[in-house]
């Protein structure tokens, strides 16, 4: 079990998880009909399905590229710990837990759940044939509060598409700083990313333009809820604030000629600023 969490990086979840929870809960508030436990715990699964089978499929597809990068020569199928069938198993089985969990939702999830697969999966294709393969990254982690909205209305919203663009340039963004670190093996390879295509010093400014879109997005979604749902207010906007500080403090630490923090760029700064912000913004909206 340690070496499959290790595998599809569990802990990543947090990334896109509360903005997850944030659809289903505006979702919640708005019917008005109260919490339902039976519901939030198949939202919970089929994030953990769809994310777990999707980082499987990514390192069951990499796995020959991971092999050739001195950086993931240890990861768990390179290295031997999982053999490749047995990758492969657990995203089929994934994939057949998240569809038949949507099938417990409601008609429209279950019915769109081939569709979610296909954005998810597909992602691990795209690295090989466009730069723009961050953002598809990205549309991955937008159906979070998309479909969380979706599972408990039966219906799509404009608020939660907006946070889903929020979360589809901040995820493009920082996956730009991660991809950082493999500009020169990505270009022995003919693998394409924004660094491998455009250097590290332009690759650095698009991340910020995205942010800056990610900005955007953010606020207008939180205006958009505050009208429709007046409760969310301070604690929203302080969220909302504290997440667009992190991402400014996230570029003060990656520089061109110095990666030695993206570590803590990517992974504890984008952390800690989704779960402030979805808690803070939940909380606005249950009391």
């Amino acid at each position: 079990m340690k070496n499959y969490l290790s595998l599809v990086k569990f802990s990543h979840t947090l990334f896109a998880m509360p903005f997850a929870l944030l659809g289903f809960f505006i979702a919640t508030v708005e019917k008005g009909e109260g919490l339902s436990w039976r519901l939030f715990g198949l939202v919970l699964l089929c994030m953990v399905f769809a994310r777990s089978a999707a980082m499987a499929f990514n390192r069951w597809l990499d796995r020959d590229v991971d092999a050739a990068n001195p950086r993931t020569q240890m990861r768990e199928i390179p290295s031997g710990i999982i053999s490749p069938r047995a990758a492969l198993l657990f995203v089929v089985a994934n994939c057949l837990l998240f569809i038949a969990t949507t099938w417990f939702i409601n008609p429209l999830c279950f019915w769109l759940s081939p569709v979610a697969l296909l954005v998810v999966l597909g992602y691990s294709y795209t690295k090989r044939f466009t730069w723009l393969c961050h953002l598809v990254l990205g549309l991955g982690l937008a159906l979070a509060p998309m479909g969380a909205y979706m599972a408990v209305m039966g219906r799509f919203d404009v608020i939660p598409i907006f946070y889903g663009l929020a979360v589809l340039f901040w995820t493009g963004g920082f996956d730009i700083i991660y991809a950082l670190q493999d500009e020169a093996f990505d270009q022995t390879q003919q693998l394409y990313s924004i660094p491998a295509n455009f250097g590290k010093k332009r690759a650095l400014r698009i991340s910020e333009w995205m942010h800056v879109g990610t900005a955007a997005f953010l606020v207008y979604a939180g205006r958009l809820l505050h009208v429709r749902l007046p409760q969310a207010e301070d604690l929203l906007w302080l969220g909302t604030g504290i997440f667009l500080a992190l991402l400014v403090y996230q570029h003060r630490l990656v520089k061109p000629d110095d990666l030695s923090r993206v570590n803590l760029a990517f992974f504890t700064t984008n952390g800690v600023a989704s779960l402030v912000f979805g808690g803070l913004a939940i909380l606005d909206l249950l009391f």
